[in-house]
């Protein structure tokens, strides 16, 4: 979202994250702008009976979580490196004086942020269909959209069982059912353990 060289000369540091490490919990009081500069993040919320719901995921180049930034309110999420990842970290009111002495870096994070509410109210509707096929094919639709990918051409999906899972809200074995179903209709193909759709 924000150039690397701008980023530093704001005063931005880069912080590793070794696999696995938290950037931040659910309730914690934001104080950072985080940007990906190298390696994966995956934000995600337990429910109260304990199982995870991953609300995105992000790699090279993109932020994440700065509404709660934007509007100072707590986490709503836990942010944890799926991989080795370096973030800079920048100071909010840092990131604020940015977005005041550059409109095109601001509308950029107003289409950005318009881009995840819309995602959310499609993610909100995928969770609401009872079938498990329509869920996942609904998932994977959006999938492919937010990626730019063509519809009408297959595609490999980079996500494990255990991740479909977790966007859509299935329990893995589920999901393991459901691919076995599309793929017996040819709405999926599944070569050498990967996922086309």
């Amino acid at each position: 979202m924000i150039d690397s060289n701008l980023l530093l000369a704001w005063g931005a540091a880069a912080k590793k994250f070794e696999k696995g490490s938290l950037v931040f919990i659910e309730g914690d009081k934001p104080r950072f702008y985080y940007q990906i500069l190298e390696g994966k993040i995956r934000m995600y919320h337990v429910n109260e009976k304990g199982k995870e719901f991953t609300q995105g995921n992000f790699t090279e180049g993109e932020c994440f979580g700065e509404p709660p930034l934007i509007i100072d309110e707590t986490y709503p999420a836990c942010a944890i490196a799926t991989e080795d990842t370096i973030l800079f970290k920048l100071p909010k009111e840092r990131f604020f004086q940015i977005l005041k002495e550059y409109p095109g870096i601001q509308q950029q994070f107003l289409e950005n942020l318009a881009r995840r509410i819309y995602c959310k109210t499609i993610s909100t509707k995928i969770l609401s269909e009872d079938a498990p096929e329509h869920r996942i094919c609904q998932y994977l639709d959006m999938h492919k959209k937010n990626r730019g990918l063509r519809f009408n051409e297959k595609a490999i999906i980079p996500l494990t069982r255990k991740e479909l899972a977790e966007h859509t809200g299935l329990r893995i074995e589920t999901v393991i059912r459901t691919l076995s179903k599309l793929q017996k209709t040819k709405q999926i193909a599944i070569i050498d353990r990967k996922l086309y759709y």
